[in-house]
């Protein structure tokens, strides 16, 4: 089953410094029948104006991933962590007792990502964060882990969820297959571009909702961008 989720279609709000977009329930925006898709609790598409962004807030018990499409974020908490990542990378936070953290796009440029929070299989725990690029280049015509709950997958960002966070690009034409446990939870957003899921087109920033497959094909439409999440 694969339900299209058009970004025309998303919840969002408009703070001025912050535009956003919500796959999923959050903050203002309540829908009953969208409170997540499995352990995947938020999937916010940000676009956060230049010198401007979030002011330090508390987290516990979320894995919080961000995914850079434009710009920079740069990152602050209450464990002495600083970093800046930069487009097509990504910064992973296990939010674990509790940390408070800032981000901020000390940018001249919009800086645009996504926030995914996925449920973490156990509560509490020491906190932690951790970044590191992911070229696109190694991505081309193939799925590539960026974080992942599961031992094996040793070059991913390390999160506390039985869950990996993938991400692909996609030539027009081109085909990349993967195979899926049925009984799981997938989200898959374009980034940009667009695609074709087993016949159905999801385009730049569409969400698709996927479960009880055991294989899809993603066609390119155009040159795209693509990050999954395969989720309990």
């Amino acid at each position: 089953m694969i339900e299209h989720r058009p970004f025309t279609g998303l919840g969002g709000a408009d703070h001025g410094w912050l535009k956003a977009r919500h796959h999923f329930s959050f903050a203002s925006y309540a829908d009953p029948a969208r409170m997540g898709w499995g352990a995947i609790r938020v999937w916010n598409d940000d676009e956060i104006a230049p010198q401007s962004g979030f002011p330090p807030h508390p987290h516990s018990d979320m894995e919080i991933i961000t995914y850079v499409r434009d710009g920079a974020i740069t990152h602050q908490d209450s464990l002495g962590n600083t970093g800046r990542t930069e487009a097509g990378d990504v910064q992973v936070m296990s939010a674990g007792s509790g940390v408070r953290h800032a981000e901020y796009n000390r940018e001249d440029a919009t800086t645009r990502l996504f926030q995914i929070w996925i449920l973490p299989d156990q509560r509490g725990g020491a906190p932690s964060w951790g970044a590191r690029p992911f070229p696109k280049t190694d991505r081309s015509g193939r799925f590539v882990t960026l974080a992942s709950g599961y031992a094996d997958d040793a070059e991913a960002l390390p999160i506390r969820a039985s869950a990996r966070v993938m991400g692909a690009t996609v030539k027009a034409g081109e085909r990349v297959a993967l195979d899926l446990d049925p009984a799981r939870h997938v989200y898959l957003v374009t980034a940009r571009g667009s695609v074709e899921i087993d016949g159905t087109r999801i385009a730049t920033r569409d969400g698709a909702a996927i479960t009880g497959s055991e294989r899809i094909e993603i066609v390119g439409v155009e040159d795209a961008e693509i990050v999954l999440v395969d989720a309990a």
